[in-house]
């Protein structure tokens, strides 16, 4: 089971982990929000232009993901959170999550500084353990695509220190997400589409 329940689209065109059991919970328990996530998935394109055109605050990539589920009643979402001890209460406020809906959290992570997964593991290990999400979703991009920017004369946009699978992988294996199910789709070379002459 696992990834095998995800459309065949979506396991030959991502590279795709998962831990937890996230994706039975997800099926199961959020059927609305699984299914978005695979629409969004299946219909998701990699655009040349959005890799040759320089980027701002937020990538078209992300900004693409983004809208695409905000359609879908997604939101982005910061949770309050307190601590009380007795009669002292402190604020413990949490990162802005991308994209929530239900009791779902999704982050995507294109091109940001490495340390950009601990702080999204991080959230969601507490946002599990106060029973606020059930399951965490990370979209980045594999490392296969460095050809394609490289090529593109970009690979040093995409450096090694960025948000890319071989970066992620080892914090979660390591017990970064604590006890929250989490499921990463990496975008692969096979989802890449030259849009500009």
């Amino acid at each position: 089971m696992g990834v095998d329940l995800l459309p065949a689209f979506v396991r030959d065109h991502y590279e795709v982990h998962e831990w937890k059991h996230a994706c039975a919970i997800l099926r199961q328990d959020f059927p609305n929000e699984w299914q978005d996530i695979c629409a969004l998935l299946t219909q998701f394109r990699l655009r040349k232009s959005w890799i040759t055109v320089g980027g701002g605050r937020k990538s078209q990539v992300s900004e693409h993901i983004d809208h695409a589920l905000y359609a879908r009643g997604w939101q982005e979402k910061q949770f309050t959170t307190q601590i009380r001890v007795d009669e002292a209460t402190r604020d413990t406020p949490t990162h802005k999550v991308d994209c929530v809906k239900s009791r779902v959290a999704l982050e995507i992570e294109w091109n940001n500084k490495d340390p950009f997964f601990d702080r999204d593991l991080n959230n969601f290990r507490l946002l599990f353990e106060l029973r606020a999400i059930s399951v965490g979703v990370i979209i980045t991009r594999t490392d296969a695509l460095q050809g394609i920017f490289d090529g593109l004369g970009r690979g040093s946009s995409y450096g090694s220190s960025t948000t890319h699978m071989a970066k992620l992988l080892p914090r979660i294996e390591g017990g970064g997400g604590g006890g929250c199910p989490i499921l990463v789709f990496g975008i692969t070379p096979k989802l890449y589409e030259e849009d500009t002459p």
